[in-house]
This record gives C-alpha cells, sequence and structure tokens, in this order.
C-alpha cells in the first residue's frame, strides 16, 4: 500500500505544483492581516481559506487533482468528485481531499497551517502558518 501513497505524492508534486503553490499563496494571503504570527480563530482560518480558494480557481480545480490522485493509484472513483464534501473539504489545517477506493480510504491534505495546542486548560488552541505547505497523504 505504501507505493500507492508514494505514487499519488509523486503525481501530485509533478503534475499539480502549481495547484500546491496556489494553496500556500492563498494560506499566505489569509495569514497575512494577522498582528501576530497566530490566531485562535479556526473559522477565520478555514473560512478565509476557503473564500481565497474559491476567488483564485484554486477549489474548482481541486476535484480535478484527486481525479488525477487516484489515476495515479491505478483505482477508479466510484462517483465524479465536486468541490464540497465528502471529496473537497477546507479546515483550519487546510484542504483535504477525501475519495474511497478499492484499498480503502484516500486522503490528501494539504496542511498550510499547524494546531498548536496550549496545555493550560480553558485556552482554545492557536493557529500558525505554517513555512510552505506540506502534502500528507494516507491510505487506511
Amino acid at each position: 500500500m505504501s507505493y500507492l501513497v508514494r505514487d499519488v505524492r509523486r503525481r501530485i508534486r509533478t503534475d499539480h505544483a502549481s495547484i500546491v503553490d496556489g494553496i500556500d499563496a492563498c494560506a499566505d494571503a489569509v495569514a497575512a492581516p494577522w498582528d501576530t504570527a497566530r490566531t485562535t480563530d479556526s473559522e477565520t482560518v478555514a473560512d478565509g481559506l476557503r473564500r481565497t480558494l474559491a476567488e483564485t480557481g484554486i477549489l474548482e480545480a481541486l476535484p480535478s487533482v484527486l481525479v488525477d490522485a487516484v489515476e495515479a493509484t491505478g483505482c477508479e472513483l466510484r462517483a465524479t468528485p465536486v468541490p464540497a464534501p465528502p471529496y473537497v473539504v477546507v479546515t483550519s489545517r487546510g484542504p483535504m481531499l477525501r475519495a474511497t477506493i478499492d484499498p480503502g480510504r484516500l486522503v490528501i491534505r494539504f496542511d498550510a497551517f499547524e494546531v498548536v495546542r496550549d496545555s493550560t486548560p480553558g485556552h482554545p488552541p492557536s493557529y500558525r502558518r505554517l513555512d510552505g505547505t506540506r502534502l500528507e497523504v494516507s491510505l487506511a
């Protein structure tokens, strides 16, 4: 199964580098107005990122990235993905693509923000812009 994950990662890095770069630029735009390196407002992060991805056309392009990623595994999708759940979800970490294929559940995450948890009771987690966008692929 690890070779499938490797093939998906390679396909995205090779054929969809402009999408990853675009996600990175959108995340920079979301974080630019912050007066510190972090925010505790997860909705501002997720909603701002979703809006920026939509404005730039990247959100509409993500289903084709998912189709291509599934093709790299040699599997087929059961339905045509759309830029909405369950196929495309924009979280406070970044966009996530999901598909059920023959070997299991394929999940592709573009992590542009990290969650920083505070050990002090009652303090909400904060969200910090990563240096770049991390591509995480799993198959379970």
